[in-house]
């Protein structure tokens, strides 16, 4: 093919036995921060922790930063700010941002969850951002998250994760006797509110009024004598089932990783190690891990609260400098996941356009729905900039959009940075079966998403 075509390149064809070496050492590591940070609270958690030990101090709001300090803002345990102080003239270089989100679809407790059917006693919840219900019937769950107690103590929860815990579990119906579920259609075979998760069925036989020898008030005395719960502390909780199962490699050669929670941890991953290892990049570097992108981006935590700007506004304080002059000078990576193109389902993807395994970190211009309604859609000139950046460094990239025109779309925090006069574009790694309790990556993606990343903040 001619040199003036576009083609992508894989990257596993044209890596050599060091970038092989590169790419499957990088993965170990992501392995591990996605088996330890099921949760955002988990996942904020490790990454702060990870800073802390490359030298990150706590930053006060009305602190003054210069060059070279390195400062972390924890925004309630969900949202972390990573803020390295370069060199480079922050009125007229801005700032370099790297967005990337780290909580991820899953199933919540209610706040008033317990209850005894039949001799069973079940927890009732509510799912959180766009699942399909199906995936999560008949697998083994963790429970996880943080209860805050009467006297203002938090008891953080997390069973299901050692070899030794129980596990949780949402019950589907045998095939035997599934003759009118399987009529329905598969978004319809199993109900939000039957998503009711298992958790005991052993009656309190030692009660001496026969309304209490249930299994519900045993249950409420192992959580009494374990954690020191009362059924009311759960009004203050935040409760999730998530997978229990960890992170693997899939296939022969290993290429691929199967695990809950890639998107977008496959993307905060690269974006705060990038930050830790660019050690020369002369530009001031903030780097988010998002709360709430999957029901989008609302609350205190998440990309739409003033904290983003806040901080932002801190930095330009710092330096005596107009914020909307740093602003307009910054540019943003929006790293989160694209669609990879799966050839089992490939009347979905439009082939020219879609973000293939094992061919590197995905741009995509634009995201949104149909007419791409809800899109930032970045300048050329952007994507220009960073075409220049990812050839200088030897970044393998490709481009891709979420499937077919009219077949489907999604959002990101992308437009919610753009709409403060930020250049913003999306970029991330592909991902098969996207949403669900086990997603797919390559690790070659992976790793290019993290020299991507090195490659912008320099």
């Amino acid at each position: 093919m001619s040199e003036r075509a576009y083609k992508r390149t894989n990257v596993y064809e044209k890596a050599d036995e060091k970038l092989l070496g590169d790419i499957f050492s990088y993965a170990e590591g992501y392995k591990v921060f996605l088996d330890e940070g099921k949760t955002e609270r988990e996942a904020c958690a490790w990454a702060k922790n990870a800073a802390i030990e490359k030298g990150y101090k706590p930053y006060k709001f009305g602190q003054k930063l210069k060059a070279g300090d390195k400062v972390y803002y924890d925004n309630r345990g969900k949202n972390l700010y990573l803020i390295k102080v370069g060199s480079a003239n922050i009125a007229e270089e801005g700032i370099r941002i790297i967005a990337a989100h780290i909580d991820s679809p899953r199933i919540d407790l209610k706040q008033v969850p317990l209850y005894e059917s039949d001799n069973i006693a079940f927890a009732k919840t509510h799912y959180y951002g766009g699942i399909r219900k199906y995936q999560w019937a008949a697998i083994p769950l963790a429970l996880h998250g943080a209860v805050a107690l009467a006297d203002g103590s938090v008891l953080n929860v997390k069973i299901g994760e050692d070899e030794n815990d129980p596990v949780f579990y949402i019950s589907d119906l045998l095939p035997h006797l599934a003759a009118k579920q399987n009529a329905k259609t598969l978004g319809e075979g199993i109900g939000g509110e039957d998503l009711n998760i298992w958790l005991g069925n052993i009656p309190y036989t030692a009660a001496k009024d026969d309304k209490d020898k249930t299994v519900k008030e045993n249950l409420l005395k192992i959580l009494n004598e374990k954690y020191g719960m009362k059924e009311e502390d759960f009004l203050s909780a935040e409760l999730c089932v998530v997978p229990a199962y960890k992170a693997k490699d899939i296939g022969f050669d290993r290429a691929l990783i199967g695990a809950y929670g890639h998107d977008d941890r496959v993307c905060a991953y690269p974006a705060f190690t990038a930050l830790f290892d660019e050690e020369q990049s002369k530009h001031t570097v903030m780097v988010v891990l998002a709360d709430k992108e999957e029901i989008g981006s609302e609350g205190t935590t998440g990309m739409q609260s003033a904290l983003f700007t806040d901080l932002i506004d801190a930095l330009a304080f710092s330096y005596g400098v107009p914020s909307a002059a740093v602003r307009a000078n910054s540019k943003c990576l929006s790293a989160d996941v694209n669609a990879g193109y799966d050839p089992n389902y490939k009347e979905v993807s439009e082939p020219l356009n879609s973000a293939y395994l094992s061919c590197g970190a995905g741009i995509t211009k634009f995201t949104g729905a149909r007419g791409k309604s809800g899109s930032n859609d970045a300048d050329a000139e952007f994507i220009s900039f960073l075409r220049k950046a990812f050839a200088e460094n030897g970044v393998i990239w490709q481009t891709g959009e979420m499937g077919r025109v009219d077949v489907g779309g999604g959002g990101t925090v992308a437009k919610y940075v753009a709409k403060a006069n930020i250049d913003t574009i999306d970029i991330g790694v592909p991902v098969i079966s996207m949403h669900s309790p086990f997603e797919v990556i390559s690790k070659a993606d992976l790793y290019e998403a993290y020299l991507a990343c090195r490659a912008f903040l320099k």
